[in-house]
């Protein structure tokens, strides 16, 4: 299934229908009295968050939604029919904006939330109610009020608890096919994910993270080289990034301390804000150093990228490091989650982590 995570729609919500003038007419009763009933409500449009929905490609070739009118009102006193309502299908995290003013409207957040986005036109009146004691036989009624008409524009930005950042070929596939339930396409050949992949990670019973794997970006990813910054969106709503760095590149000439400072520069040119989310660095791909040399080649990278926070050792490919690694970031969300909710609570582990076999601690410097 294409991936889409854009997309703009023409909504209207149905007219009220009209109101009827009728008079009662039967034998014997020759001023029966005012009998028009009123029109029917036209039909709202609502945007519901379904969680088995991951893309907007629906809505990329079906861009026109228009829900019914109301039926007008007719005599005997009977009111018309109201418009059937239309509900719109979106993933969870989708944002719904006014195209023309760049208003943000709604955000689906929460599964199952339906939120009224077009609003259907009342029906007019009948002239039953115009009847009074003054005014036996009104021939008034009122025409059906016209529904919403919106152009809106669809950004889907993903819910993760952790976001995968990095080079491509830096394993980040391997790393969630890993840890998650989540299969992506994964060669022996170099090659990038071409969009977000979404992994639910189980670390207990009832425990539970969300990681979203992402395009890797490549220096020069402003000026629009590679995929861009198109799918960095995707990392807005994360509470932790994990950037990947591959230790081992299998071109000896790359350096990867340089490929590292490239994503950091790459972020900070696309959001602060995202560039000063918590971030750690996790060094992939060991498997492919010497057992002697490991600690030698971490150590120099640490000490030329200059990073503050914690630091992990892995290997994706033989899931060497990978327990401790997820044990430490559902820590972490837990700990975040619990913050949000107003509940503090301080976790000394994370504020610097002691080095271990599966991580090692980082000098206290700025990037």
């Amino acid at each position: 299934m294409k991936f889409v995570d854009e997309a703009f729609i023409d909504i209207g919500a149905g007219d009220g229908g009209s109101g009827c003038v009728s008079f009662r007419h039967e034998k014997y009763k020759e001023f029966g009295g005012p009998n028009g009933g009123d029109g029917g409500r036209g039909g709202h449009i609502y945007a519901a968050a379904d969680v088995n929905l991951n893309t907007l490609v629906d809505y990329r070739f079906s861009r026109r939604h228009q829900a019914r009118n109301g039926e007008h009102g007719m005599g005997s006193d009977m009111f018309g029919a109201k418009g059937d309502d239309v509900v719109l299908k979106m993933p969870l995290g989708t944002i719904l904006t006014d195209a023309e003013t760049g208003e943000i409207l709604y955000e689906l957040l929460v599964p199952g939330e339906q939120v009224l986005i077009a609003k259907g036109g009342d029906g007019g009146f009948g002239n039953l109610r115009f009847k009074s004691s003054t005014n036996r036989a009104p021939r008034s009624k009122t025409p059906g009020w016209p529904g919403d008409k919106k152009s809106l524009k669809l950004e889907l930005k993903v819910l993760a608890d952790v976001g995968l950042l990095g080079m491509p070929n830096a394993g980040k596939s391997t790393f969630i096919t890993a840890v998650s339930n989540a299969r992506p396409r994964i060669a022996d050949y170099p090659f990038t994910t071409l969009h977000p992949n979404l992994g639910v990670v189980r670390v207990g019973p009832e425990q539970s993270f969300v990681v979203a794997d992402l395009p890797g970006l490549i220096e020069g990813a402003s000026e629009g080289a590679g995929l861009g910054h198109l799918f960095l969106r995707h990392l807005q709503r994360t509470r932790l990034l994990l950037h990947i760095v591959d230790i081992a590149p299998f071109d000896d000439a790359v350096d990867p301390v340089a490929q590292a400072k490239a994503i950091v520069g790459e972020l900070k040119k696309y959001d602060s804000a995202l560039h000063d989310k918590p971030r750690w660095l996790v060094l992939n791909k060991l498997d492919m150093v010497a057992a002697d040399s490991r600690d030698a080649v971490v150590k120099d990278f640490v000490k030329r990228f200059k990073f503050k926070g914690p630091v992990f050792q892995i290997s994706a490919l033989t899931r060497e490091g990978c327990e401790t690694l997820i044990r430490a970031i559902y820590e972490h969300v837990k700990q975040v989650q619990k913050s949000e909710q107003g509940v503090e609570e301080v976790d000394p582990r994370f504020a610097a982590l002691p080095p271990d076999s599966a991580q090692t601690s980082a000098p206290q410097s700025s990037e």
